[in-house]
């Protein structure tokens, strides 16, 4: 065998492998190779028989697909910190207060600010900054902290 079959076999063993969870049990097959001329094999629907078959577009070899799945996209649900931050820290005695920042909603100049909680390193310093109107309580950042 050359690598071509090797890397067929190997990518087509992939999707046999454990479960990962995060695709509801299916996982991406990889590149399957052509057995007789070692290009790239080719999802498509074989019609008559309906099922998904895996087709070489130079020598028209085909093979049965044994997992439906030719495609992965995990979504990563990354939760904005500025939503998490409630509007009562205003009346906090224990938050710093500047005037330096007005807020960009209605331009008032009292807001209070902390820093960012997260222990990401490959952030920066993230300030955080609360409207003390309290009709207003917009909540911004100030990356020029960093």
């Amino acid at each position: 065998m050359d690598g071509f079959d090797d890397a067929a076999s190997v990518s087509s063993n992939r999707d046999k492998e454990g479960d990962d969870g995060a695709s509801g049990g299916l996982k991406f097959v990889g590149i399957l190779f052509c057995q007789e001329c070692n290009n790239m094999l080719y999802p498509r629907e074989d019609k008559a028989n309906r099922q998904l078959v895996y087709s070489c577009r130079n020598c028209g070899y085909s093979q049965p697909a044994l997992n439906p799945c030719v495609y992965v996209n995990k979504v990563e649900h990354d939760v904005d910190e500025l939503t998490q931050i409630v509007a009562d820290v205003i009346h906090d005695p224990t938050l710093p207060r500047t005037n330096e920042h007005p807020c960009p909603m209605c331009h008032h100049k009292d807001a209070v600010f902390f820093q960012s909680q997260s222990k990401r390193a490959e952030e920066g310093m993230k300030l955080y900054y609360v409207c003390r109107n309290e009709g207003c309580a917009y909540k911004w950042t100030d990356t020029s902290a960093q």
